[in-house]
């Protein structure tokens, strides 16, 4: 493989992974810019699917957006723990840094939850509290080699496998079938229900753990002294064989995002390093910074905004409808569209008012 040792060392600040985790928020909380939309429009339909989940097995754009914001994650920790490092912060102290950080994390995404339903509920399947678990996952073995963290995700997505296809229980008839599988089993126990309509399970932290720990791998390459190009070809290299041998897998292990499958993680795993590979080239590399700020000024607020977005978003878009619907509302589709973007266009400029003032949310 050419990479043995998980050498962490300071940098200056990654134009590319601002960028990338703007790019990724920014596509969040316009709701896919509205081009869902466009679904239910004949010559249209592909492109509006693409922004929407896949209903199983199956891939569309839109279910890589999680694994981006995971993968992200993964990508900024050796940065942002090799500075506390050098400042002589013990790993012990880090340790517990992360452990209130995953707890708040965790705590943000139940949070989330009551917010959605409009009352008290116990409910495991935000981001955040998926998120809460890998990024705990990926810290404890970030100082290990490269090579053994590999093995060490390979072997979660192995048990992840093994754990779906043959563990047997009351309710649990078809490992790869929508609420009769393992994860819904666990939800069952966890929480005393499953996800209504989504088939979203708690347990899908155990497989997205990968994608915390591979974004702490390419963290890791970012960082070293290698020539620039030589960690694009790194990243390529890994990223195709990624997406390759997670489509090939399907026969074996359906690519199923709703469940985390370990094929949907080794596919989706391979179009985060393919996805930040394009980044680090355009705009660490080849230096085209300029036009990434746009990006970047909600890459630097992302918390914020996927907060704001998700407790108040709502009340925002009826607000901003007052003004624009009269007008929108009689041109259908392209109205709708129109006015998701508009929306954007003040989520982007909370975020812009913030940069501005050097205020950045951080937990």
């Amino acid at each position: 493989m050419g990479i043995h040792k998980a050498q962490l060392s300071p940098q200056k600040r990654l134009g590319s992974l601002d960028a990338f985790r703007g790019f990724t928020m920014i596509l969040l909380v316009s709701g896919g810019f509205g081009l869902p939309y466009l679904k239910n429009i004949p010559y249209w339909r592909f492109v509006g699917l693409q922004f929407t989940h896949h209903p199983w097995n199956g891939l569309h754009f839109w279910d890589l957006i999680q694994p981006f914001f995971m993968f992200i994650v993964g990508v900024a920790m050796p940065f942002s723990f090799a500075k506390r490092w050098e400042r002589g912060e013990t790993w012990n102290q880090s340790l517990l840094h992360v452990i209130k950080r995953s707890i708040i994390l965790f705590s943000l995404g139940v949070i989330l939850h009551c917010s959605y339903s409009g009352k008290l509920v116990w409910e495991l399947w935000n981001v955040l509290t998926q998120l809460s678990f890998t990024y705990f996952i990926a810290f404890l073995f970030m100082k290990k080699s490269l090579r053994t963290q590999l093995i060490i995700s390979f072997a979660i997505l192995l048990g992840n496998y093994i754990a779906y296809r043959f563990i047997t229980s009351p309710g649990v008839t078809d490992p790869w079938e929508k609420d009769v599988n393992l994860g819904a089993f666990v939800d069952r126990i966890l929480m005393g229900k499953i996800n209504p309509g989504g088939g979203w399970v708690t347990i899908n932290f155990i497989g997205s753990t990968a994608h915390t720990m591979w974004g702490v791998i390419a963290g890791i390459i970012l960082g070293s002294d290698r020539a620039g190009m030589r960690k694009i070809k790194l990243l390529c290299t890994y990223g195709i064989a990624g997406v390759v041998l997670g489509l090939a897998l399907n026969p074996v292990t359906p690519v199923i995002k709703r469940i985390c499958t370990s094929s949907f993680i080794i596919v989706s795993g391979g179009w985060c390093l393919l996805a930040l590979a394009l980044f680090y080239w355009i705009i660490d590399v080849r230096e085209h910074k300029n036009w990434a700020k746009v990006m970047v000024i909600v890459g630097m607020n992302s918390i914020f905004i996927y907060m704001f977005t998700n407790l108040l978003g709502g009340w925002t878009k009826n607000f901003v409808g007052i003004f624009t619907m009269p007008v929108l509302e009689n041109i259908g589709v392209a109205g709708k569209i129109i006015h998701q973007n508009i929306v954007l266009v003040v989520y982007w400029y909370l975020c812009y008012w913030l940069y501005k003032r050097k205020i950045f949310i951080r937990i």
